[in-house]
């Protein structure tokens, strides 16, 4: 069953993998210095820069301005909604990745935080103790042994990997924001899930500057760092119902 399951998801994947890396290969060269997963580097540097400037110029600003006039309550309440959709989404990934525990765990707090948290402005199920099991397709992909590919930056969205990417994309068809047909609701919720991400980064980003000497090579070696532990972990846990990541709220 694994490798059938396997061999679909690698069905599924191989048209975004394909089109990721002729897009990239076309458009850049391979340094002979390059970090082993990072071929692309002087590509992935000039995304990274265009992005430091547009975060710079509009995206902090604007998450700066929302944390410092948006009362606490509703900020945590902004966060709290989005993290009960998240939860559908990772709902969904534990179950391909047969992991009923992060299943079951996931789906409950949805439940709660839906019915009794106005909708998911409340987060009643922290407060109850059921767990938070944060679960993306890459994550789910990885599982499943597809590898993760080159390290990519892509434009307004960050750090990733070819793999991540793909992951990404079939996401986002998922996406419960994308589903609303009234056009400036959805647009209104996906420019506020930008600015409440934003501003949950605001002490992240303000410790790696002033930590990090290249801030381009240490948020790659982190983010690949993180995502490998998060797959091995996946799959050492495979057989007992163990989560990958609990969110412990330490970045709100």
């Amino acid at each position: 069953m694994s490798s059938t399951f396997s061999s679909m998801l690698q069905r599924m994947t191989r048209w975004a993998l394909l089109s990721v890396v002729v897009a990239v290969s076309v458009g850049c060269a391979t340094r002979p210095d390059a970090h082993p997963q990072d071929p692309f580097e002087t590509f992935n540097r000039d995304v990274y820069r265009f992005n430091e400037v547009v975060d710079e110029a509009v995206v902090k600003p604007v998450a700066i301005a929302y944390r410092d006039v948006t009362p606490d309550p509703v900020r945590t309440g902004v966060s709290n909604f989005f993290g009960n959709l998240g939860d559908v989404w990772s709902t969904a990934n534990a179950v391909l990745q047969l992991r009923p525990r992060e299943a079951a765990e996931n789906w409950l707090r949805v439940s709660v935080n839906t019915v009794f948290g106005l909708g998911g402005l409340l987060d009643i199920a922290s407060e109850m103790g059921i767990e938070r099991t944060k679960l993306d397709f890459g994550l789910t992909l990885g599982r499943w042994g597809i590898p993760s590919g080159p390290y990519l930056v892509l434009p307004f969205m960050g750090p990733s990997t070819i793999r991540d990417v793909a992951g990404t994309s079939i996401e986002s068809r998922g996406d419960l924001v994308q589903q609303l047909e009234h056009i400036p609701t959805r647009n209104s919720l996906y420019v506020l899930r930008l600015v409440d991400t934003r501003t949950n980064l605001l002490r992240a980003t303000s410790m790696l500057e002033g930590v990090a000497l290249d801030k381009y090579s240490f948020t790659r070696d982190v983010y690949l760092q993180r995502r490998d532990s998060q797959i091995e972990h996946a799959q050492e846990q495979m057989g007992n119902g163990i989560g990958i990541q609990r969110d412990t709220d330490t970045d709100k």
